[in-house]
């Protein structure tokens, strides 16, 4: 009956009336925003992309004019050392008027070039301004301005940036250059032979005109390269060099003009193209789609505060149509949900017959539900400390049948001052062991125990091994479970240092951190097999050769009964090196109150256990 109406509820929740209403009418409104939404970003994208494109292409109209203005007063410079100062004059009779005329040009234009040279057709030197030593060992003859002039005589050549490697100016600087180089007609002594006159232009002026359209983008980016690809200016132009970036220049060279789609390293983009009358340089624009997304988010934000608007209009409406089916059932569902979450509401009774129904059967499960699990709580608890009860009742045998075996040896043997040491120690061994049948005790007591064992295993092996306690005194005030140390001790010496010659150690240490208290016991004996480390936990088949038969499994279980599955041991073993096993418990402060809750079966959570060690109690 409980289940029918359960089920009944969840029909009868928001999401069978109030969100039918509701998703029905935001299926279709949703669909219209979302079409219209689409529509308006493609329409707008596709309005904005274009938009940019042609921004781009009136900014590199402008710039590549610039350039073009630029080049041309390069080459009248040229025609005008050509035509009038190198064909008005004779080299070996005016060298002088030579000279001064060119001086004179480069003195107007020192602002836009660097030099002004002329060489014959053997590669020497005739002329150059300003006036310096050229570098020695130098065949111009074989640099790419000398030879393009040559082998094409009827044009001029623009070369690629380069630094200027012709003359040394004392000053030891170094100038970026673009070489403007041509065929001429020198005369000399009455003779006409060919010659080429150089005119290195200032890279800097065209770095600067392609750096000010760079520092306006916004995702693209320009750059200049020669008819062939090779690059003239690239704001990358250090990184391309590098080998650390690309450029598909060689292709954006034979382009005509005009935009292109194409992709590049993986990336599409628009590549907007215009050549440089005269030189055969291509201006290239380069407008990655990403820039095309970045720059359309504004409109997104549009669209989607549109959206938002007409979705908070839609939950209005919604609102005020169902609030008044869905009310009663939504404080019912509220009730439950407060339930569920562990409070104890009222449940809500009210509205229609059927809902008040409804919240008087679920009232009543829930009450039987209560009722259930505080059994299942309390069986639970026994049934711990049932299977604790039985792990620790294992031990105590084994303990007194040992001792009372090694005090029979020594009465045997008339050795009364150790029988009476061991019967002393015994008794404090199993004064800690009964503990008024308790199965919590405090640290301290604890160590006191394993230390009377260890008292007794000492004479009965004749002190051929030693036993060292290193413990923070500050833990001696915490909770652990009884009878954990002594099988680990006498795994210790069983498996560890039994064999040994005088020269085995045990170490018991332990210490608070972040929390938790970390005993260890530690042997320098023979140590365990990798394979058989895994097992000590986890295989409680295994046939012990020495020892009570209980061992490792049973400690184990006792600490994850009592304070949970995350504590327990861990073991670090290497064979001949020795075994460590280390014991990991929650930091709970011994209290009578703290002992009668882990006995009665009470997990502390992290933070119940940092609570509690911080109020001390």
């Amino acid at each position: 009956m409980n289940k029918k109406y359960f089920v009944r509820l969840r029909a009868l929740e928001p999401r069978g009336i109030q969100s039918t209403i509701m998703i029905a009418f935001s299926v279709i409104s949703i669909s219209i925003m979302l079409i219209l939404g689409i529509v308006m970003y493609i329409r707008f994208s596709n309005s904005s992309r274009q938009e940019m494109i042609q921004s781009a292409q009136k900014l590199m109209e402008q710039t590549g004019e610039t350039l073009e203005d630029y080049l041309v007063s390069m080459r009248q410079i040229s025609d005008t050392v050509y035509y009038n100062v190198i064909k008005e004059n004779d080299f070996s009779e005016q060298e002088n008027e030579i000279q001064r005329g060119m001086n004179l040009l480069y003195e107007a234009d020192s602002d836009n070039i660097q030099s002004i040279a002329i060489y014959n057709n053997y590669g020497s030197l005739m002329a150059a301004e300003p006036v310096a030593s050229q570098k020695k060992n130098l065949d111009v003859t074989q640099q790419d301005w000398y030879t393009q002039a040559m082998e094409e005589m009827e044009n001029m050549h623009f070369s690629t940036p380069h630094i200027q490697n012709l003359f040394d100016d004392g000053t030891f600087r170094y100038y970026w250059v673009i070489s403007l180089s041509r065929v001429v007609d020198l005369t000399d002594g009455g003779d006409s032979r060919p010659g080429v006159l150089l005119v290195d232009m200032d890279f800097s002026n065209i770095s600067r005109m392609m750096n000010q359209i760079n520092t306006l983008n916004r995702g693209q980016y320009y750059y200049l390269c020669d008819s062939s690809g090779r690059i003239i200016y690239h704001p990358r132009q250090v990184q391309i060099s590098e080998g650390d970036s690309g450029e598909n220049s060689v292709q954006a060279a034979r382009y005509k003009d005009g935009v292109y789609d194409e992709r590049f390293e993986g990336e599409r983009r628009k590549v907007i193209v215009n050549t440089i009358s005269y030189t055969g340089w291509k201006l290239v624009g380069v407008i990655p789609y990403s820039t095309f997304t970045s720059g359309m988010l504004n409109m997104r934000y549009f669209i989607m505060m549109i959206m938002l608007l007409m979705a908070m209009m839609l939950v209005i409406v919604n609102r005020v149509v169902s609030v008044r089916i869905s009310s009663p059932i939504l404080k019912l569902n509220h009730s439950v949900t407060e339930y569920e979450a562990g409070e104890k509401p009222e449940i809500y009774i009210g509205g229609s017959q059927e809902i008040r129904h409804l919240g008087y059967s679920i009232q009543k499960s829930y009450e039987q539900i209560d009722d259930l699990m505080k059994k299942i709580v309390l069986e639970q608890n026994e049934r711990r400390k049932s299977e604790l009860d039985a792990l620790q009742s294992q031990i105590n045998p084994h303990f007194l049948y040992n001792a009372l075996e090694s005090i029979t040896w020594m009465v045997e043997g008339e050795r009364n001052d150790e029988a009476v040491f061991m019967i002393s120690q015994l008794a404090k061994l199993f004064r800690i062991s009964l503990s008024q049948g308790r199965t919590v005790i405090s640290i301290k007591d604890e160590l006191q125990h394993a230390q009377s064992y260890m008292n007794i295993q000492k004479v009965r092996y004749k002190n051929t091994f030693s036993a060292v306690f290193d413990v923070d005194q500050e833990i001696y005030s915490y909770c652990t479970v009884k009878l954990i140390l002594q099988p680990i001790l006498e795994n210790a010496i069983n498996y560890g240092v039994s064999g040994m010659d005088d020269c085995g150690e045990i170490k018991v240490s332990g210490k608070k951190e972040d929390g938790k208290i970390i005993l260890s016991v530690a042997d320098n004996g023979i140590g365990i097999a990798e394979e058989d480390t895994e097992l000590l936990l986890t295989d409680s088949s295994r046939v012990h050769k020495h020892g009570s038969g209980v061992g490792l499994v049973n400690v184990n279980n006792r600490i994850q009964i009592l304070f949970g599955k995350e504590y327990g041991l861990k073991i670090e073993s290497e064979p001949d090196e020795g075994t460590t096993v280390l014991i990991c418990m929650p930091a709970i402060p011994y209290t009578d109150e703290n002992r009668q809750i882990l006995e009665k079966g009470y997990l502390f959570s992290k933070e119940e256990v940092i609570n509690r060690e911080a109020q001390g109690k």
